[in-house]
């Protein structure tokens, strides 16, 4: 498994390459990659910035993997997040799981995704009109994470 955090841009290839090189006898790959759009809510922006909290970022993601990683029998895993600006169409996010069943790779990848969001610590800011605005959790990312949280009886305990 592997978590990463960079500035860099996503190398998605050399990814699912490290991801199948840690995934013998996978029947399934399963990948994800968030893209940054050109709107909000509001109107147009013209990309984002992540920050991060150093190490616990990275720490938090490798947490997040290895429980998919138990929950769905997942050979491999990983993330590669983007911290800094990063422009509208570029790639932000990327999420690959891998598994002895497609089922199981999809589902890992979706509760990868879903949880990522409530779980992982990263502050995002859009631009538009040559300014900044944080922004705040979405309703629909919190409630994406609770169907895991309910399925496993945590969601009283946050």
């Amino acid at each position: 498994m592997f978590a990463e955090v960079t500035t860099a841009l996503l190398d998605e290839t050399a990814y699912v390459e490290k991801l199948r090189q840690s995934s013998h006898n996978a029947g399934a790959i399963v990948t994800f990659t968030g893209l940054v759009r050109d709107y909000n809510a509001d109107g147009a922006i013209e990309g984002i910035s992540l920050e991060q909290y150093p190490g616990m970022t990275a720490s938090a993601m490798q947490q997040l993997l290895q429980q998919a990683s138990a929950r769905f029998a997942l050979l491999s895993a990983g993330i590669v997040h983007r911290v800094g600006y990063i422009g509208n169409y570029e790639p932000v996010v990327w999420v690959g799981c891998s598994a002895s069943h497609r089922k199981a790779a999809f589902d890992g990848a979706e509760f990868v995704m879903d949880m990522l969001k409530k779980s992982v610590p990263l502050w995002k800011k859009e631009h538009a009109d040559g300014k900044t605005a944080w922004v705040a959790a979405k309703a629909s990312d919190e409630e994406a994470a609770m169907k895991w949280l309910r399925n496993e009886g945590l969601s009283d305990n946050l």
